[in-house]
């Protein structure tokens, strides 16, 4: 291992330590990073002596490949994030990634699902079926709560309150929230805990709300699956979908019927309004739509 190499798994050990990231953004930093340790060592660079023209030399040299504006972008937070450690660690004196200028990304627009398309999707799963029971709760929660899909799977018995009719989330940075369910969601979690919880979880126990088939907790990437599973059932394109589509849905009908913007950023659990605001355009562009469909002179 040369020393660049150990000071960047030295950089990887001091971020799981201090920032808890997980192992899947641990090995994008690595990934990342090696690929800058590959083009500095054909270059004659180190990371104790590399200037401000060294990286945006390497900035170039990304763009020359053919790397897109959003991996550029997130080559350029793992560097950043790299060299401020470097320069704290006083490795060197300066950090000169902070002068880099970072790819400028389009805004891009939440995919929007209708108001009857969330219908369809919500009455694909059969709920006479333990495990669609299970997702029929889950989707009914999402959209009326606009919980994170990992906030979803992780969720706890402790983590309900169906007689108060919330539920507690632990989100990004660990900051908590309480969301209100809405009498759907809560009448179809009391359904599946008394009717398909206990065939899912077998002689296991579980605090995991949404057991998976071998009473474990859900993937998001097993979820995502069960989403397009009946996304293909209701008729709806997979085309428009992410794993965050209800969420998507949530915040824009809200905003749609007149919800407060700062009301909304709260419930969704967002720590800057503009990443709220986003949501505004999908509703203006709604709004419009429908104009046009149905104003006599649009």
């Amino acid at each position: 291992m040369s020393p660049d190499q150990g000071m960047v798994e030295q950089f990887l050990d001091t971020m799981w330590m201090e920032r808890g990231l997980s192992e899947n953004t641990l090995a994008s930093y690595r990934n990342d990073l090696s690929k800058l340790l590959h083009w500095m060592a054909e270059n004659n660079y180190r990371l104790d002596f590399i200037s401000l023209s060294g990286l945006q030399d390497y900035q170039s040299w990304l763009m020359e490949q053919g790397y897109k504006q959003t991996s550029r972008a997130r080559m350029l937070s793992a560097i950043r994030r790299l060299f401020q450690y470097l320069h704290r660690e006083k490795v060197r004196a300066d950090d000169p990634s902070a002068l880099l200028v970072s790819p400028k990304l389009p805004k891009r627009l939440p995919k929007d699902l209708s108001e009857e398309q969330v219908e369809a999707l919500l009455n694909a799963p059969d709920p006479n079926d333990a495990m669609e029971l299970r997702d029929k709760a889950m989707l009914e929660l999402l959209y009326a709560t606009g919980l994170r899909v990992t906030e979803l799977v992780s969720l706890t018995m402790e983590n309900i309150s169906l007689r108060q009719g919330v539920v507690r989330v632990t989100g990004k940075g660990g900051k908590e929230r309480l969301v209100p369910m809405g009498e759907n969601a809560v009448d179809w979690i009391e359904t599946f805990i008394q009717q398909g919880r206990s065939e899912l979880l077998g002689d296991t126990t579980s605090d995991v709300v949404f057991p998976s088939k071998r009473a474990r907790q859900m993937t998001r990437q097993t979820f995502w699956y069960r989403i397009k599973h009946y996304a293909v059932l209701a008729g709806i394109d997979t085309e428009i979908l992410s794993p965050h589509v209800l969420r998507h849905a949530f915040a824009t009908h809200l905003l749609n019927y007149g919800a407060d913007l700062r009301v909304v950023q709260m419930l969704l659990g967002h720590s800057d309004l503009s990443t709220t605001q986003i949501y505004t355009h999908v509703a203006t562009e709604r709004l419009k739509q429908l104009h046009s469909d149905h104003h006599p002179r649009a």
